[in-house]
């Protein structure tokens, strides 16, 4: 799909717009990650007035940026990037509230396997396709987790494509959970300067 250029959008929303027809054209990494840059403070600023905890608000930061640039091709000039980016993040992070909720509330009824709502939980986990990092995202990023120092590299690996959870990187590097999630904070950090430094 060609995106056609809104003469009423702003400076900002055009040079977005700029971005992101050179992400969808030509997969420029560099459009990617001014797109990045240009919201992820913001983005996670949003997540974290939203779940009120750090390691999630990043994590909800990664995935929304994560399924806005699996689905580019989608957004239209209708609305500004960023409207539509931060529409997004905010429906993942409902849906994200919605089933940790749910979870909760499941292992406080004690329901059993056989229950609706069990089931109805399950139904809600997220498709294959639907994981924040697809092959092409995984392409993409990966040159930049490469430069990396390796004890952090293996973090955002397992958390991100291989998509383990805190408790299973903690256990599987034999760390405590705590360290896995202040050097995983620590990581996602030295990955953004990275990538910042890549577009200057």
């Amino acid at each position: 799909m060609e995106l056609r250029c809104n003469k009423t959008m702003t400076v900002k929303a055009q040079r977005d717009y700029a971005l992101v027809r050179a992400a969808i054209e030509t997969g420029s990494q560099q459009a990617y990650s001014e797109l990045l840059s240009n919201y992820r403070d913001s983005l996670y600023m949003l997540m974290y007035k939203m779940v009120n905890d750090p390691y999630e608000a990043e994590d909800l930061t990664i995935e929304a940026f994560g399924k806005a640039f699996k689905n580019l091709q989608q957004y239209t000039d209708e609305y500004a990037f960023s409207t539509w980016l931060f529409k997004i993040a905010s429906n993942n992070c409902i849906d994200f509230l919605r089933k940790k909720k749910l979870h909760l509330f499941m292992i406080d009824k004690d329901f059993d396997k056989d229950n609706k709502a069990a089931l109805e939980f399950n139904d809600n986990c997220p498709t294959p396709e639907e994981r924040i990092f697809t092959k092409e995202q995984s392409k993409t990023i990966r040159g930049f987790v490469n430069q990396l120092k390796p004890h952090y590299r293996i973090l955002i690996e397992l958390r991100y494509f291989e998509e383990l959870s805190y408790e299973e990187i903690a256990e599987k590097l034999e760390i405590p959970i705590g360290t896995v999630k202040a050097k995983l904070f620590r990581a996602k950090n030295m990955l953004q300067s990275i990538m910042n430094k890549d577009i200057l």
